[in-house]
């Protein structure tokens, strides 16, 4: 997973600098603190907090270009939302695992935390630039805000960081933000929270504004359907067929989702996301 992601165009202008991944200024961190199991996504078994046997020495991954064909299409679909640099070399101060071992357990501890708050810094900057969503500007900024200095914390109080607390308030917040914006939609919306749709035909559906938030859309086949204004958060869209769907204006949908599904040319997208270099 140590590399630059597989995305075929620019860096997306909307997206901000500190939140997408630089291999380059990480240890290698999503290739050593995850677990992997041995499934279509990975080809071997790997334990938490051990290096993958493909990390160099240099903490880049010796197979990058050829990991989807070497049997780690997990690798491919991942997103640290910039955490790695930053715990390498913000939280750690530069000092890598491998020549302060004292450091790694500490170090494979805060990952995840980080992590996931700067996923939620992801989610807010975008609620932040919803014009529906302007009635939450201040709310969201001061939420924003709070992320943010969080992820400044020392090691020790983001291990005590109760996270989980943490995301269920700024996710109620992010609701807030995308009933406002799929209001807009002057429509009777579909409400698919959380619902298993795992192989659903729904070529051509109308999910216009729809909510698929948690939804599990692993395989379903989604050719041509309008998901323009629909909520995406944390949908599964592992192997679904995005072909000819229209996915402009979707709230809170991330490249690895893409990344994990199926298109090509005629999959319209937000703005801010590229085709997947294998679409």
């Amino acid at each position: 997973m140590s590399e630059e992601r597989e995305h075929a165009g620019p860096v997306p202008v909307r997206e901000r600098r500190d939140l997408r991944a630089d291999c380059a200024d990480c240890f290698g961190l999503c290739c050593v603190v995850p677990a992997f199991a041995a499934s279509a996504d990975f080809a071997i078994d790997k334990g938490a907090g051990h290096a993958c046997p493909n990390l160099g020495q240099d903490f880049r991954c010796g197979i990058h270009t050829r990991l989807r064909e070497s049997g780690f299409r997990g690798c491919t679909v991942y997103d640290c939302f910039g955490a790695g640099q930053k715990v390498s070399q913000v939280t750690f101060g530069g000092r890598d695992w491998r020549r302060a071992p004292d450091t790694a357990k500490r170090m494979f501890e805060v990952f995840p935390i980080m992590r996931d708050l700067h996923e939620l810094l992801w989610y807010l900057t975008e609620a932040l630039a919803l014009p529906a969503a302007r009635s939450l500007r201040d709310e969201l900024g001061a939420a924003l805000e709070e992320t943010e200095r969080l992820t400044r914390d020392e090691p020790e109080a983001l291990v005590a960081l109760d996270v989980e607390a943490h995301r269920r308030k700024v996710n109620a917040l992010l609701l807030r933000a995308s009933e406002l914006a799929r209001a807009g939609a002057g429509r009777r919306r579909k409400d698919h929270r959380g619902a298993v749709l795992i192989g659903a035909r729904l070529k051509g559906a109308d999910l216009r504004g729809a909510s698929l938030r948690g939804a599990q859309l692993i395989g379903a086949d989604l050719r041509d359907a309008d998901l323009r204004g629909a909520d995406l958060i944390g949908a599964d869209l592992r192997g679904a067929d995005l072909r000819g769907a229209d996915l402009t204006g979707t709230i809170f949908l991330i490249q690895s989702q893409l990344d994990a599904a199926k298109g090509d040319a005629s999959t319209r997208l937000p703005a801010s996301l590229v085709h997947p270099a294998h679409w």
